[in-house]
């Protein structure tokens, strides 16, 4: 739980600190070129959801982000999972949330920076990063989960067939001795 807790204030404090560095570096200025026509900082005040889409909906975002965010806390407090690559998912997803969160309720937007221009992406930020990654560990962990289960199964009717055989085997020499 502790592990947990630690991951998204940690996701949380790198969001916002990385959003106050492009508010005050970059806010008013031209976008700064990391790497050339790659990566940019450049920064944008977002209105809608996730990279940009649906603009000026802020309280039904704010609505449905506290209620994803209550339901991954209520989920990691009665599952209590033990597997950490399923605690590091959940904990960037949530602490990816909290971050856009508080722009969301302090600022009426959310600060981006993160300008992908390599292939004309929207501008997005570290919390979105944590979100979509948490995604990706999620995926990954169900993955792995639903393969350890099938291998289990496997296991287990192999063990139950063996059984099955051992129990026929002795039968048959109960049968040859009676």
């Amino acid at each position: 739980m502790l592990y947990w807790l630690l991951v998204i204030i940690g996701a949380v404090g790198l969001d916002q600190l990385t959003k106050w560095l492009a508010v005050t570096y970059l806010k008013g200025n031209a976008s700064f070129p990391l790497w050339q026509d790659v990566l940019h900082f450049t920064y944008v005040e977002n209105t809608g959801a996730a990279f940009g889409s649906f603009k000026d909906h802020r309280w039904l975002f704010m609505i449905t982000s506290t209620l994803l965010i209550i339901a991954l806390i209520a989920y990691f407090l009665a599952a209590r999972p033990k597997d950490k690559l399923t605690v590091i998912s959940l904990a960037f997803i949530t602490g990816g949330g909290i971050g856009n969160m508080i722009d969301r309720i302090l600022l009426g937007y959310v600060v981006d920076f993160i300008d992908f221009t390599l292939i004309d992406f929207a501008v997005f930020n570290v919390a979105d990063s944590f979100v979509c990654i948490g995604v990706g560990l999620m995926f990954l962990a169900l993955v792995r989960e639903t393969r350890l289960e099938a291998k289990q199964a496997k296991a287990a009717r192999i063990e139950a067939e063996a059984d099955s055989a051992r129990e026929e085997e002795a039968d048959d020499n109960t049968s040859v001795d009676g």
